[in-house]
């Protein structure tokens, strides 16, 4: 398969691929990126800590890496960009003058996929870059397969296990809030047994539906937690924010219109939501997060459910 029918083949929109070149040498850059211009979305970077910073906020597809650079080696940022979950798979190439055996075979043992000498040679470039490519894209599909519910094909409790360890550690080193909402459908028993499960189904997947339209940032996760529950990670989102984006949340699937006869909040299918909000610190945990979440839930539920409960932990 091609590029654009790896692409194609998702379960998700995939936005243009990303490159990012990393050399402190300008006219290097500029050659390599007249080779990927038009083709691909090319980031930058001119050291090793720019090079780190822009792989953490945008996530490039494919990194081509020089070795020499004032600071920061691109040996060692190619070791520490291994070293992070949120960015150990992201295929490292590096350009580099250094041709010795050793050289290349230390690139190999770090974590590089593959090692191009200068000056480059445009065709080759672009062709070991494409295979890297694709397979990443093919690597990443498998994944995206592997981190899905099988029913409502938002995210499943594994990827979003993996998402709020990522999301964690990222709030926690920039010092931002991170916000969890923690839902789960009103009186879903009674719904399946009063319209069968084949309804109940259809109704998850609803349900799915509009809570993925209203959480819509990159960086944001819905998944489905376990039965007729829901998550939402809200990396960067304080209290505020994240009561709001609930309270959107549960004003969608009121709009559904489901009717839920049997239900104790009202004609219509209705959900609670726990919401919970911290900074990341040393002495927290995405574990006691998740906790509070469900402890708020429980609260709704307790005060009459079809309502949004919330805690802003120190």
């Amino acid at each position: 398969m091609n590029l654009t029918q790896l692409l194609d083949a998702f379960p998700h929109p995939v936005g243009p691929l990303r490159i990012l070149i990393v050399d402190d040498q300008p006219v290097n850059i500029r050659v390599l990126h007249q080779v990927f211009r038009g083709e691909f979305e090319v980031l930058m970077a001119t050291d090793g800590e720019q090079a780190m910073t822009v792989c953490r906020e945008q996530r490039p597809d494919i990194i081509l890496l020089d070795v020499v650079m004032p600071g920061i080696s691109g040996h060692e940022v190619c070791r520490r960009l291994k070293a992070d979950p949120g960015t150990r798979d992201i295929p490292v190439i590096f350009v580099t003058s250094q041709n010795q055996d050793g050289d290349e075979a230390l690139g190999f043992e770090i974590g590089a996929v593959d090692f191009i000498t200068k000056p480059v040679n445009p065709v080759i470039v672009s062709a070991r870059v494409r295979t890297h490519l694709a397979l990443k894209l093919q690597s990443d599909l498998l994944r995206s397969f592997a981190m899905i519910d099988g029913l409502t094909k938002v995210a499943n409790r594994r990827k979003f296990d993996e998402e709020l360890a990522i999301s964690w550690r990222a709030c926690q080193r920039e010092g931002h809030p991170l916000s969890l909402v923690l839902l789960d459908l009103d009186s879903f028993k009674q719904y399946n047994d009063t319209y069968g499960h084949q309804q109940g189904d259809a109704c998850l997947v609803a349900v799915a539906g509009v809570l993925t339209q209203t959480v819509r940032r990159p960086h944001d996760l819905v998944a489905r937690y376990g039965g007729e529950e829901f998550v939402c990670i809200l990396p960067e989102t304080d209290s505020l924010g994240a009561i709001q984006r609930a309270e959107a949340m549960r004003a969608a699937v009121k709009a559904l219109e489901i009717k839920h006869q049997d239900s104790a909040a009202g004609p219509l299918v209705s959900i609670s939501l726990g919401v919970a909000t911290q900074i990341p610190g040393a002495d927290s945990s995405p574990e006691a997060l998740l906790a509070a979440a469900d402890a708020q839930l429980y609260q709704a539920k307790a005060a009459g459910r079809d309502r949004v409960s919330a805690i802003e932990l120190s």
